[in-house]
Formats: C-alpha cells, sequence, structure tokens
C-alpha cells in the first residue's frame, strides 16, 4: 500500500515516462506509429506462409489462429527481452535524483501494453473480415485476460530488470529464453497438437493459459474457461507481488552498481 500510494503521487511522471517512449521509439521513423500495425502484420505473413505452405498445420483459418495469439505473444515477449534495459537507460536518473524507482518497469510495462491495445483495432479488423465475427458476450472477458497478461509483464519486468544491474549476461540470456518460450507456449500451434501426456506440463508455463484464453476469445468466439481465467489473474497477480519484493530489495545498491 506503501508503495502503490508513492507511486500515485509520481504519476505524472510515470505518465510523462510512457509518452517519452511511445514518442522516442519511432522518432525519426518515415512511417511513424504505422509501424505499430505493421511490425505484427509482417510477422503474420512469414509465419503463415511457413506453417500454411511448408510446414502445413492444418488448422482452419490459421492466419487468424495465430494472429490473436501473436500480438498478445510480442508484448509479452518485449517485456521479457527488453525490459532488462529499463534501468540502464535511466541510470541518470537513478543516480542524481530520488523518485520510486518501480517507477521505471511500471511506465515502461504500460508503453508497451498501449501498443499492444492499439494492435488490437488490427485483430477486430482481421477477426471481422474473416467472417467469424466478435462476439459481445466473449469479449466481455476480454479486459480481464489483458489484465492477467499485464500483471505477469509488470512482475516479469521487475524482475529482469533488476537482475540485469547485477547480472550482465541475463540480457543475452534472455534472448534464447525468449526463443525457447515461445516455441514452449502455443502460439504457433494448437495444445492439441502436444502429446497428451506433456499436455500437464504446459500448463506450467504461465503464457499457455494466457493464449488460450485470447483464442477462446477472438478465435473460437466463446468465454474462456473460468478456471483458466482466474488461475491467469492468481499467477499474474503472485509474479507481480514475487517480482516486485525482489525489485524492492536489489534496487537498494543499484546506483552503486550503475
Amino acid at each position: 500500500m506503501r508503495l502503490a500510494k508513492e507511486l500515485w503521487e509520481y504519476r505524472e511522471m510515470v505518465i510523462s515516462l510512457v509518452k517519452r517512449d511511445l514518442k522516442s521509439r519511432y522518432k525519426g521513423s518515415v512511417l511513424g506509429f504505422f509501424w505499430m500495425f505493421l511490425n505484427p502484420l509482417l510477422q503474420l505473413a512469414v509465419y503463415t506462409v511457413v506453417f500454411s505452405t511448408i510446414l502445413r498445420a492444418g488448422i482452419e483459418q490459421f492466419y487468424l489462429f495465430l494472429f490473436v495469439a501473436l500480438v498478445p505473444w510480442i508484448f509479452f515477449n518485449t517485456c521479457l527481452s527488453a525490459g532488462t534495459t529499463v534501468i540502464f537507460s535511466q541510470q541518470d536518473m537513478v543516480k542524481k535524483i530520488y523518485f520510486p524507482r518501480e517507477a521505471l518497469p511500471l511506465s515502461f510495462t504500460i508503453s508497451q501494453f498501449i501498443n499492444m491495445l492499439l494492435s488490437f483495432a488490427v485483430i477486430f479488423l482481421v477477426v471481422l473480415l474473416s467472417g467469424r465475427g466478435l462476439h459481445l458476450r466473449a469479449l466481455a472477458f476480454l479486459p480481464l485476460v489483458m489484465a492477467a497478461e499485464f500483471l505477469l509483464a509488470l512482475g516479469t519486468v521487475y524482475f529482469v530488470s533488476a537482475l540485469n544491474v547485477y547480472f550482465r549476461d541475463l540480457e543475452h540470456i534472455l534472448g534464447i529464453v525468449s526463443m525457447a518460450w515461445m516455441y514452449l507456449t502455443p502460439v504457433l500451434y494448437s495444445l492439441d497438437m502436444v502429446p497428451q501426456q506433456y499436455v500437464g506440463l504446459f500448463y506450467f508455463n504461465p503464457m499457455t493459459a494466457v493464449i488460450i484464453s485470447y483464442r477462446k476469445i477472438l478465435y473460437d468466439g466463446v468465454p474462456p474457461h473460468m478456471d483458466t481465467l482466474l488461475g491467469s489473474l492468481a499467477v499474474g497477480a503472485a509474479v507481480l507481488l514475487a517480482g516486485q519484493a525482489v525489485f524492492g530489495r536489489l534496487q537498494r545498491h543499484f546506483a552503486e552498481e550503475l
């Protein structure tokens, strides 16, 4: 509660950091913010060609099956890999002025979340053009799924941003981890394709339930299973609390290590 109150007092700073991150990301680019929509579309095109033409997935409307999972995965993957640089990129601030250091991972995660929300405008358009349509009863659960993923992503950024200050190789290690994590998450394939004896192991991956919930809502047009959804929220909250605890402990010596 003390941290929440302090972050609220510094909310203008958080908002300013979010705005600066969004503006600087595509500064000088000819297409500017259009890259927010173009990046997932280009990745979608590549994966669709590979898995629909070369490595035939055998999934109806595979482009849509993939797209509704790919955009959320890009959000989480960016938080996992780029989250390591959050403290380093603002090290002058960390060394010279006082503010709750948690504001840095928070502002970074919010800016990435806004990117994902903007990309969802393209997802909705693709779903409508596919003929499947948007189902309001299912869409009512979408904010809860997004909240679960946001909690998970924020907790992850707390972990990796703090640990990378002390262990600089983490940034390079996570490049391999994120690639492996993607293939161990049912983004490019259906969980039904996994041998039955391994399905239980896949649910130890917190992103599995998140991706399945997105697909239920946007691809199947039905609400996600409540146990899956509630489990995602509980895991997201647990990761956030654990990540903040680690961050809070390690931040005491950030200035000395930078």
